[in-house]
């Protein structure tokens, strides 16, 4: 008996688990919370630069070198990494994408631990630099 209660208890654990997994994977919305952060770098060339030597390290693997999405590990990844370049991402705050970069999900790392909070900021900047960079002709 006992071990069927555990059964029980661990299948209804899987199926919620991956219920909300499944509801989430249409759409990776950061708390409210954070739409209302502002950069304090943003429009900063310097935290752009240093942005950018951060992504190369250690984003242009799954995201690409132009932010498409379309890195050599990206193949591997499911869901697909986000394309920087879509209107879908440039329509985010900064905020919203500082909190993907801290929490990860899935299979995209949580930053939290690697890259400091300034840090975290000045990758948010290169990366709506690479936003602007797809939107010119």
């Amino acid at each position: 008996m006992r071990t069927l209660i555990i059964i029980i208890v661990m299948l209804t654990a899987w199926i919620i688990f991956n219920a909300n997994t499944q509801v989430n994977n249409d759409g990776w919305v950061a708390p409210a919370s954070y739409d209302t952060l502002k950069n304090p770098f943003a429009n900063n060339e310097k935290a752009i630069a240093e942005g950018k030597k951060i992504y190369e390290s250690t984003c242009w693997s799954c995201h690409g070198i132009t932010g498409k999405g379309d890195g050599p590990a990206a193949a591997a990844t499911n869901p697909k990494p986000a394309d920087h370049t879509s209107d879908k991402l440039l329509s985010e705050t900064d905020g919203a994408l500082l909190w993907k970069i801290t929490k990860g999900k899935g299979q995209m790392p949580a930053y939290e631990q690697l890259f400091s909070k300034q840090q975290r900021w000045k990758l948010v900047c290169y990366i709506r630099e690479l936003g602007k960079n797809q939107t010119v002709k």
